[in-house]
């Protein structure tokens, strides 16, 4: 895949989580390198972070999407 190809497929990628109405998903960020996207960032929940990659792979097409998005860690309950 051309580099400007993947490079426009990343700006998408990058739009589509800003503007996500989904607002936890709107600090992550995802960096383009040759057929791969790279999705990263911190959320609160492991659903946050399957929706922010299936909001990337909405734009993705051929690219394969790594989530390494981290899931912050919370207390349950007293400690």
């Amino acid at each position: 895949m051309p580099k400007s190809t993947s490079k426009r497929i990343e700006t998408r990628a990058n739009y589509a989580l800003s503007h996500s109405p989904i607002f936890a998903l709107r600090d992550l960020r995802v960096k383009s390198t040759s057929n791969t996207l790279l999705i990263s960032g911190r959320v609160n929940s492991f659903y946050h972070k399957q929706l922010a990659q299936e909001v990337v792979r909405a734009v993705a097409g051929e690219c394969r999407v790594i989530n390494s998005t981290q899931v912050a860690d919370h207390l349950v309950g007293p400690q």
